[in-house]
């Protein structure tokens, strides 16, 4: 690829703005931890919900939805289009009660919620392995997306991608803190979305793709373009809608889709001014995240079909492509050698501003974790603030270096997806119910938490597992099991799910003053609560309670309406964009109706709860 002056001067003056805002924020994000990691509770929705929609906005996510595109079609992104309903519910149930939780990160929760030594160990454990390990292994992920669109773009090595990048984000993320973070997510998305939508609206347009009435001429790319799968194909129609839509949204944590809320999103919740705000900005990004986000890189992803149909096309256009790279994810940089100039540039820095965001975002979110809830809570509870920054910085560097470590051993983004979604199976049916259902213990989450881990790792990389459900070889071909591959996910969820019931039942439950104070705090409505309520004798707000009107109900009611209200805007776009205007017309009636309906409905509600 030619890369031009012009293309070099717009990612250079990318940079030193980023560099420019870190540095104008930093001496106030290091005045305390909970500046650096909260910036002091103050602010507003719009930001939030920028910052949120930006850090899922990785480099690594236009690779993921082509590869998934060219793999199993537009109707392959169910996979996590059905993380929605998880989205929706944070909204409009547990971000209020995030916000009342007053804690500085959704680890501290687990000493709020639960008692004794089992408390300690969650939280300090979890701390290490969310913070840390889990943390890597994600940001690894997106660093190895960048070393292929370098390696592709720019014909730079890994080792040049990992260093020049790190040194920048570094730099950015240990001295701007989360104030810098949020404050550059909202220039970074804006600039990331102009790009993705300049970079589909020039390939569609290409010579070669024939703009929108070539592309969906092409025969591979009718195959492709369904955004259901065939429901006479059981063996696509299972894995693709019915698991994702039945099972994996309510059963799974995943990083920016956690069920009950979690990780960066319980952040930037807990960083809001007030509930009214969390609630906003979560709204908000789960609109912007489902129903805006993925055309431009959908398009791209069928645009390259025509020019690259298999992955021998695309070894022949780069040779120099290491085999263990080699990938349908290269399709999405491979299409952006057809930019002309200016226009590339802006869409490298693009992708480097999505690279940024997410990256600067589980640096700040992990070494949050590491500082507040091991290093304070374990190591010195008595450690001055600015010494807490210092470890922050520290942290942020070391996590960096192991990441950059571990992109140079990964070939691509769909297989750590896959196993981070079964490695989570089972555990979110927990997360939803330990707000409203005063039974669960510190017990049913440590044995959740280890079983899923066991479990997934018996099915996928022992003989046993290779026998119930088939496995693939190292040419790439897939052996049949006793079962289909499909029912892994299943498995894995109805064991967990087996497993931390029993264990619920056959421990004590947590203490009777450890669940009143909980109680106390989050207000989370009696249903779920009556056994604690009845035995707060001589508490006479929480026996009052027992009387009160849930608000659960109509959570899930508004949560089922948004929903629907984000997936008619979804789909039609969609069908706008296929030419398909009547079902488009009927989509977009049915969304203004669902959002009429639901602000009349939120109305009542903020009048009972706020």
């Amino acid at each position: 690829m030619h890369v031009t002056v012009l293309d070099w001067w717009i990612i250079i003056a990318f940079f030193a703005l980023v560099l420019g805002i870190g540095f104008w924020v930093s001496k106030k994000s290091g005045r305390s931890s909970s500046e650096f990691f909260l910036s002091g509770r103050t602010m507003p929705w719009w930001l939030l919900g920028f910052s949120m929609v930006a850090t899922t906005f990785a480099a690594d996510t236009p690779l993921l939805v082509a590869d998934i595109v060219r793999k199993d079609g537009v109707s392959g992104n169910w996979v996590w289009w059905a993380f929605l309903i998880t989205g929706m519910l944070t909204v409009f149930v547990y971000a209020r009660l995030w916000r009342r939780s007053a804690v500085q990160t959704d680890m501290e929760f687990y000493e709020l919620r639960y008692g004794g030594k089992p408390a300690e160990f969650l939280r300090g454990f979890r701390s290490l392995y969310l913070g840390l390990i889990f943390n890597v292994i994600v940001m690894s992920v997106v660093t190895l997306a960048a070393i292929k669109i370098g390696g592709i773009m720019l014909g730079l090595t890994a080792w040049q991608v990992v260093g020049s990048t790190s040194i920048v984000i570094v730099l950015f993320s240990a001295i701007g803190g989360f104030r810098g973070v949020v404050y550059t997510d909202f220039i970074l998305f804006t600039l990331a979305m102009i790009g993705a939508f300049a970079a589909a609206y020039y390939t569609v347009t290409l010579p070669e793709v024939g703009g929108l009435s070539g592309l969906f001429a092409d025969e591979l790319v009718k195959t492709k373009m369904h955004m259901l799968p065939d429901f006479d194909k059981p063996d696509v129609l299972i894995p693709i809608l019915i698991i994702p839509l039945a099972v994996q949204w309510w059963s799974s944590w995943y990083p920016g889709a956690e069920p009950g809320g979690g990780g960066y999103i319980a952040q930037r919740m807990l960083a809001a001014k007030n509930e009214n705000h969390a609630i906003g900005a979560t709204f908000f990004f789960n609109i912007m995240h489902y129903a805006i986000r993925p055309w431009p890189w959908i398009l791209v992803a069928l645009a390259s079909l025509v020019i690259y149909p298999d992955i021998a096309s695309l070894q022949t256009a780069f040779p120099d492509t290491p085999l263990d790279k080699l990938g349908h994810d290269m399709a999405y940089p491979a299409m952006l050698n057809f930019l002309p100039k200016g226009l590339l540039g802006l869409v490298l820095a693009s992708l480097m501003a999505a690279y940024m965001s997410t990256i600067s975002t589980h640096l700040n979110w992990g070494s949050s974790y590491v500082v507040h809830d091991f290093y304070k809570r374990f190591v010195e509870p008595e450690a001055s603030e600015k010494k807490l920054v210092m470890v922050a910085r520290i942290s942020t560097v070391l996590m960096m270096i192991i990441s950059s470590y571990f992109a140079l051993q990964l070939q691509n983004a769909k297989q750590i997806f896959d196993i981070i979604i079964l490695f989570g199976a089972g555990t979110g049916l927990l997360f939803i119910l330990r707000w409203f259902w005063w039974r669960i213990n510190a017990w049913s989450e440590i044995s959740a938490m280890f079983a899923s881990g066991i479990i997934s790792l018996l099915f996928n990389f022992s003989d046993f597992g290779h026998r119930l459900f088939g496995f693939a070889d190292q040419m790439g071909v897939f052996h049949k099991g006793l079962w289909a591959a499909w029912a892994k996910y299943p498995a894995v969820v109805l064991l967990t799910t087996m497993i931390w019931l029993a264990v619920t039942y056959l421990t004590r439950a947590e203490d009777q003053k450890v669940l009143e104070g909980f109680y106390r705090q989050i207000r989370p409505g009696p249903t779920g609560w009556r056994p604690v309520l009845r035995r707060a004798a001589n508490s006479e707000d929480l026996r009052r309670a027992e009387d009160s009107v849930s608000y659960l109900p109509l959570g899930i009611l508004t949560t089922l309406l948004a929903t629907i209200l984000v997936y008619a805007i979804l789909f039609g776009i969609g069908h706008f964009i296929y030419g398909n205007y009547t079902i488009g017309l009927i989509l977009s009636c049915t969304a203004i109706l669902s959002a009429l309906v639901l602000w009349r409905l939120w109305n009542s509600i903020k009048k009972q709860l706020f």
